[in-house]
């Protein structure tokens, strides 16, 4: 297996007594966009700046595609394309010369500028306002020409923060899209606290909060964490709660009314069946069955209040 494009081990930063990242520990392979979730202060931006060198760890190290980022930070910042929150942009220039710039001082050759900066007008969607100054842009046209400075020396990882903040619609689907594009040739770590962006683009899901990592793993094992684990049943004569909790796969029951109740089950274990078949036999007279569905927000919300979910796998 080939080793990690970028490897962040035990990583701390404080601003005075706030300590706003805490032993945080990661890796990012090759081809993988790896989302960054967490609300808003939660110190996503420090760890995206420690990341690219932007702002030393007080604590832990950073490797980039083999290059130590403390011992190394030349060679391991080549390896590095950034789209800060803000991007680095400068308005007064057209965005060919700006490109044509940050060609040059990402240390491009030469004789390959003029064909790396083509590239990145082509595949950021460009083409139409190479010659029109930035400033002039609008916010999604300057959000691509932020992305394409990042991209443009083909780094091994690609680090956005927020990279659709303050876009309308129909711009936050062009930029998901150009991101899925990069995404095929880079190794992509996606900052952001907008959940859909994660579900949409990412391969796996780290969460954030206080400044501690809570939940690593893919983000197929944070979707099942949202399939139904739990109905809602209302029986019109129903036995003890003792007897609901007998039945096959039921963890827990909850008493709503005298009358309603939550049924809380592993998801590979649906208890629905049986529900039905011993409301018949027994005559509980049922009158509601309904499964309830648990959104990612819902997720989200339940891992940064410490509760552990089923395939939590903690960095």
């Amino acid at each position: 297996m080939n080793p990690p494009l970028l490897s962040a081990h035990s990583l701390s930063r404080s601003y005075g007594n706030h300590l706003a990242v805490s032993n945080v520990s990661f890796s990012v392979n090759k081809g993988e966009v790896l989302g960054f979730l967490g609300p808003n202060g939660a110190g996503k931006s420090t760890t995206m700046k420690m990341l690219s060198g932007n702002l030393a760890p007080h604590h832990g190290e950073i490797t980039i595609n083999g290059y130590d980022l403390i011992e190394n930070p030349k060679q391991a910042k080549a390896q590095i394309g950034f789209l800060p929150e803000q991007p680095p942009l400068y308005k007064e220039l057209s965005v060919v010369e700006f490109l044509n710039f940050c060609a040059r001082i990402n240390q491009v050759p030469r004789t390959k500028i003029n064909a790396a900066v083509d590239t990145v007008i082509q595949r950021c969607g460009l083409s139409d306002v190479t010659k029109r100054l930035i400033g002039h842009l609008s916010k999604g046209y300057q959000q691509r020409v932020g992305i394409a400075q990042a991209i443009i020396h083909t780094p091994s990882v690609v680090i956005l923060d927020e990279p659709t903040a303050g876009l309308d619609p129909i711009q936050i689907i062009e930029i998901r899209q150009l991101i899925r594009d990069i995404a095929t040739e880079h190794s992509v770590i996606l900052s952001t606290h907008i959940l859909p962006e994660v579900q949409t683009l990412c391969d796996r899901v780290q969460i954030i909060h206080q400044g501690q990592l809570l939940f690593n793993d893919t983000i197929e094992h944070l979707s099942q964490q949202m399939k139904t684990s739990s109905l809602l049943l209302e029986l019109s004569k129903p036995p003890v709660v003792e007897q609901l909790k007998q039945l096959t796969g039921v963890l827990a029951v909850e008493a709503l009314s005298t009358t309603q109740f939550r049924l809380h089950y592993h998801p590979d274990n649906n208890p629905t069946e049986s529900l039905l078949n011993q409301s018949v036999s027994q005559h509980w007279q049922l009158q509601q069955l309904t499964p309830e569905h648990h959104s990612l927000e819902d997720v989200f919300m339940k891992i940064i209040k410490n509760e552990k979910p089923s395939t939590e796998q903690v960095a």
